[in-house]
């Protein structure tokens, strides 16, 4: 009864991984989107920036990318502060 089990779960699971592997889109070839042509074109403008990336992160998600800040100090004052008791 287990090994029916498992070797109905592995055959599901090798279906299910050749389906996403033949659906997927090949290297280099990304989906046409208007929300890249928009930042592509108006970024500099918008922004003042001469890198869309930096555009990007700094104005347009700029309170996303501030949390991810405070979330990585917080992280290591927090690894910092147990490793500071570990060692007295």
């Amino acid at each position: 009864m287990k090994k029916t089990f498992f070797a109905v779960a592995l055959i599901l699971l090798f279906a299910f991984l050749m389906t996403i592997a033949i659906q997927m889109r090949l290297f280099g070839e990304p989906v046409a989107s208007q929300m890249d042509d928009y930042f592509i074109e108006n970024v500099q403008a918008e922004t003042g920036v001469n890198n869309v990336v930096t555009g990007i992160l700094f104005d347009y998600r700029g309170f996303d990318t501030l949390g991810e800040a405070t979330v990585l100090f917080t992280a290591v004052v927090g690894v910092t502060v147990v490793f500071k008791g570990a060692l007295k």
